[in-house]
């Protein structure tokens, strides 16, 4: 099985769906990547907020983040070992093609609205007393 893991800028919480905006590519990203898991196909993600030590262990993102511009290029797309996008989230038919997967599989269309009811009032992402975590 190919392994892939996205490694992303800094978040205040893991996903990016939080606060008051709701980032449609976030809310896109993580619908498609619940769909690939519920078909047995595992991505890891780091946010470099909750997960710094995955990008120092990790020479080959470890590399890109220390070059020119570095932190420009997140997210960042590794797989087996090898960055293949950087700068966007790889689009549903890229984690198609890479997982050798027919297109509708990851054909998601994200529910904007019912994510947005789903944001805490407290300041976005759950956290207590109005402070952002």
């Amino acid at each position: 099985m190919k392994k892939m893991q996205i490694f992303e800028p800094a978040m205040c919480c893991s996903t990016g769906l939080c606060g008051v905006g709701v980032d449609p590519e976030l809310l896109r990203i993580s619908t498609v990547l619940n769909t690939l898991k519920k078909n047995g196909i595992e991505v890891e993600r780091f946010n470099l907020s909750n997960f710094p030590m995955e990008f120092i262990n990790n020479q080959v993102i470890n590399t890109l983040i220390n070059s020119e511009n570095g932190i420009d290029k997140l997210p960042a797309t590794v797989l087996d070992g090898e960055v293949i996008i950087t700068g966007r989230y790889p689009t549903n038919e890229e984690l198609a093609t890479c997982f050798n997967l027919t297109a509708n599989i990851v054909k998601t269309r994200p529910n904007i609205a019912r994510a947005k009811m789903n944001i805490k009032k407290s300041g976005g992402c759950g956290c207590s007393g109005g402070k952002c975590c």
